[in-house]
């Protein structure tokens, strides 16, 4: 049935029964945490095991011939082992290659910090001290992105994402055109939250896209690159390092990178990869800041994982226990929601989220009333810049972290919600409760 093809007394009607079971939702007492993609506790038990009984205090000494148990500044970039292993995942050279600590956010905004208060080697300025910075914001995306960039008082201009990756069009438009937009937030595989995969076209158009500015920079938040979720429909994305230099345009990207949904959520390693005059900008600063990030972790994790090889054995492990959580969601959505000509969903092959479009001025009142029944989801308006999602629709759904019960029971509640959400607003309010 469409509920756009009904009567307002057969809406009413079907308001009255949503609300009924929404009820009996809430006598049920749930609660359950859905905000953030948090790792599943599964996962977390099965990586814990990985890392059993390492032992890297005994024997310190490892390829570079150096004590990494004591301060050594000659290892500023990371140690020999730790760079081969990012270098094989992202598929770049050693010599291209930084590692930071256990969070890639925090090499993100580490380096934002640096071109506010230095530029790149490629800025006539300091970031600072020019009139205005703006950056491009593909949405939906990532909100801790954007929190960056509001955070350092950079003006946000979204563009829309498509199933290619975010709208080229308006992106080379509003690169060549203005000197104040200095760079592009990118999630290029199973990009949050819609789980899109980036065209080849899409990546060849960034690399070789003409700017205004000469220190245009793409942040490329290579998050999920290892997250697929169904072995056989595994993806790539076109290596943007190697678009850039075929375009003339090397220093353009910058590559982040992480373990922490690979390996232990809080205690992963991280790195940034880019071309060699970027590292030894980045190195150059990072002098100052640091005789080297933990030495011993980056060990500890290139033990319980040599090579890319291993990492693969292990995410199809961890792709088992969340692809019945993004099955049973979708199912639901599919069961509830299909047909009803009120909502549209995202189903993606991997990554960590869903993305769901409800219709125009529900998201809102969907969150007020899962979290009502007892599913907290992130706020409406995050996947987009000052939190404010102008058609009140997109809502990021996290199925990882609940166990399968729970997500489908979450399930069941969120759509719920959406048909109450929207018939409210079909009825013209009167609301029941």
């Amino acid at each position: 049935m469409d509920y756009k093809k009904m009567d307002k007394e057969r809406l009413i009607e079907e308001k009255e029964s949503v609300f009924r079971k929404i009820n009996e939702f809430k006598a049920l007492g749930i609660k359950l945490n859905m905000s953030r993609g948090i790792p599943n506790p599964r996962v977390i038990d099965i990586t814990a095991k990985k890392f059993s009984g390492i032992d890297v205090y005994t024997s310190r000494i490892h390829k570079d011939n150096a004590d990494l148990g004591t301060y050594n500044q000659s290892l500023l970039a990371g140690i020999r082992e730790a760079r081969e292993f990012f270098a094989e995942i992202l598929d770049v050279g050693i010599e291209n290659i930084i590692i930071g600590g256990n969070s890639s956010l925090n090499l993100m905004f580490d380096m934002f910090s640096q071109l506010m208060l230095h530029g790149n080697f490629e800025s006539e300025r300091p970031w600072c001290r020019e009139d205005r910075v703006k950056f491009l914001c593909p949405v939906p995306g990532y909100d801790r992105h954007f929190a960056i960039c509001e955070y350092m008082g950079i003006d946000m201009i979204s563009v829309p994402m498509t199933e290619q990756g975010p709208d080229m069009d308006a992106v080379e438009s509003l690169a060549c055109s203005d000197s104040s937009i200095k760079g592009i937030w990118c999630v290029p595989m199973y990009s949050n939250p819609d789980g899109c995969i980036y065209s080849e076209n899409t990546v060849r158009r960034l690399a070789a896209m003409k700017t205004a500015a000469a220190d245009f920079r793409i942040f490329w938040d290579n998050a999920y690159s290892m997250h697929h979720l169904f072995e056989n429909e595994e993806k790539c994305v076109l290596n943007i390092l190697e678009e850039c230099m075929k375009a003339g345009n090397p220093s353009r990207p910058y590559i982040f990178s992480s373990t922490s949904k690979i390996s232990m959520p809080g205690s992963g390693i991280s790195a940034i990869a880019a071309s060699t005059d970027n590292v030894r900008d980045i190195l150059s600063r990072m002098k100052y800041q640091t005789i080297g990030y933990d030495k011993m972790n980056m060990i500890r994790h290139t033990i319980a994982f040599p090579d890319r090889a291993s990492v693969s054995r292990h995410m199809k492990k961890i792709a088992d226990i969340l692809r019945p959580n993004f099955e049973v969601t979708i199912s639901t959505l599919e069961r509830e929601l299909g047909g009803l000509g009120i909502a549209g969903w995202s189903c993606p092959s991997g990554g960590y989220f869903i993305s769901f479009n409800a219709m125009e001025g529900c998201a809102s009142r969907i969150i007020g009333l899962c979290a009502e029944a007892g599913v907290v989801l992130t706020p409406a308006g995050s996947t987009f810049p000052y939190g404010v999602d102008p058609l009140d629709s997109n809502i990021r759904i996290a199925p990882t972290y609940p166990s399968y019960d729970e997500m489908k029971m979450a399930a069941e509640i969120f759509c719920a919600c959406v048909k109450y959400a929207v018939l409210e607003k079909m009825t013209a309010g009167g609301r029941d409760d």
